[in-house]
């Protein structure tokens, strides 16, 4: 098969150091799915902000990638930037902002990530009336789903189709609930959507906590997907920054063998990590993949990779020699 433009420079420019680890990974990662292995995908940070969707999107698409951890900041801010994009301001900037400058934007309705602010009232408020129908029609009915569940139905419904400002083939949560992709969100009251859960759950507007589904029963929603995958598809684990998106998901081997005591529960069969956090103090988020192994979650034969760059390069750059773009 001949390389695609992206593959090609690749592979003719990125030959040492985190470039030629790249080149590794992404080697290792067709090696798996070539092998018949499964792939789960864990995304930290802002990369939906980033607006990774515009290359996991066709990942999703083409079966490359066939679960995903997230943060609740990524799960929502895919969908702030599906229905806001125009509204979104840049700020190229950013390092020189004064803390005046930052009250400026705040005055705005400006919630700065690095360089790029998303909008509240066309993005966060918008969302909320529309998700706010869901939480109560699922509180009065009985009902209750996941965070990822409650956005699939806000896909699925068209309630926001005319306010896409993107094409929606450029973000990875319509591509998921397209395909009806497992998600993970741990953590997920440490979100903005879960932030405003929390105060209609206060104010009365929702009566039960428990109509979205969060925490402990994503993890038993993990391990029985884990359990049905595992034994006949080796799983692999693509970690795009650390945090909880890539601690919480990975511990569900550990769990099944040493908690559940079901012996012989399959490793992960592959490991990548794309981090710049520094591996000293304690950092689970910088702890080189080796380490994974005293706690049963990587075998000493286990594909390991770790690419130490920014992730809103090298995640893309990844996945379009995956595709072979």
């Amino acid at each position: 098969m001949s390389l695609g433009p992206v593959s090609t420079f690749l592979r003719h420019h990125y030959r040492h150091f985190n470039a030629a680890a790249l080149i590794d990974a992404a080697d290792g990662y067709n090696a798996h799915l070539q092998q018949g292995g499964k792939m789960l995908v864990s995304m930290a940070g802002a990369m939906s902000t980033a607006e990774l969707g515009l290359s996991l999107a066709e990942m999703i698409r083409q079966g490359k990638v066939d679960i995903i951890s997230c943060t609740g900041a990524n799960l929502e801010e895919d969908l702030f930037n599906l229905v806001a994009h125009k509204h979104y301001v840049r700020v190229p900037n950013y390092r020189d902002l004064s803390p005046s400058d930052e009250q400026a934007l705040l005055e705005r309705h400006l919630n700065r990530v690095t360089d790029t602010c998303i909008p509240e009232e066309e993005a966060i408020r918008v969302l909320e009336r529309v998700v706010l129908e869901e939480w109560q029609g699922a509180d009065r009915e009985g009902r209750s789903h996941f965070p990822h569940e409650f956005m699939y139905r806000l896909i699925r419904s068209g309630v926001l189709q005319d306010r896409y400002q993107i094409d929606p083939k450029d973000s990875w949560l319509v591509a998921a609930a397209e395909r009806d992709l497992p998600i993970i969100v741990p953590g997920w009251e440490d979100s903005t959507l879960g932030n405003i859960y929390t105060a209609h759950c206060m104010k009365g507007d929702v009566r039960r906590v428990h109509t979205v589904r969060t925490g402990i029963e994503y993890m038993t929603f993990l391990a029985d997907w884990y359990r049905r995958n595992a034994y006949e598809h080796s799983v692999g684990f693509f970690q795009i920054g650390g945090g909880i998106a890539g601690d919480f998901p990975i511990c569900v081997v550990p769990m099944l063998e040493q908690d559940m005591e079901e012996e012989h529960t399959p490793l992960w069969g592959y490991f990548c990590q794309i981090s710049d956090s520094t591996t000293s103090y304690g950092s689970y988020s910088g702890a080189v993949p080796n380490e994974k192994i005293t706690w049963g979650k990587l075998g000493q034969d286990t594909p390991r990779f770790i690419v130490e760059s920014d992730a809103t390069i090298v995640a893309p750059l990844i996945f379009a020699m995956v595709l072979n773009q």
